[in-house]
């Protein structure tokens, strides 16, 4: 039987923007790089910049959580903020933006770990839906946002240079 293994969240500050960069591209194409001409993914890759993420890690609009090993080497993490979805709630909600993971701790439970924190950090901060985009393709996603209890309430265009992914947008009532 394999040691289960161990990591520990703390908030990401501004020093670990180009961690968190480094981690979203690695995993963006790990995922999704096969859809894109190459061109194009480089220049949406170009666009998400250390500055962007030094802005998520710092913005009060924004919380990001990280998932270290005992190292403190970035396992994974998850981004919590406003986005450009529309949706016909009349309620006060949030979007969980990102929720990436190395290859390497897949199964871990750190997925779920940051979504248990994610789900916590939105009801701490008065949040009363958290809503989420998911590939329509992105099987093993919808299946543990399924497993969350989120639900499918529209569809969203996710735009990689020319190329517009087919995208659901998931609620999950809090």
């Amino acid at each position: 039987m394999r040691p289960e293994p161990s990591y520990t969240l703390r908030r990401a500050g501004a020093a670990d923007a180009a961690a968190v960069r480094d981690m979203f591209h690695k995993s963006f194409t790990a995922t999704f790089g096969h859809l894109y001409p190459a061109q194009e993914l480089a220049e949406f890759l170009a666009g998400c910049s250390e500055e962007r993420f030094r802005h998520e890690c710092t913005d009060a609009d924004h919380a990001v959580m990280l998932g270290e090993d005992a190292d403190g080497l970035l396992l994974g993490y998850c981004t919590l903020g406003p986005y450009d979805l529309e949706t016909n709630s009349s309620r006060r909600w949030w979007v969980l933006r990102q929720l990436y993971l190395d290859e390497a701790a897949k199964g871990t439970g750190l997925a779920q770990t940051l979504m248990d924190w994610a789900i916590g950090e939105a009801r701490a901060q008065g949040y009363e839906e958290l809503y989420l985009t998911v590939w329509v393709e992105n099987h093993r996603a919808r299946r543990f946002y399924d497993k969350q209890g989120f639900i499918e309430v529209g569809k969203y265009e996710y735009r990689v240079g020319n190329t517009v992914d087919d995208d659901r947008i998931l609620r999950l009532d809090l």
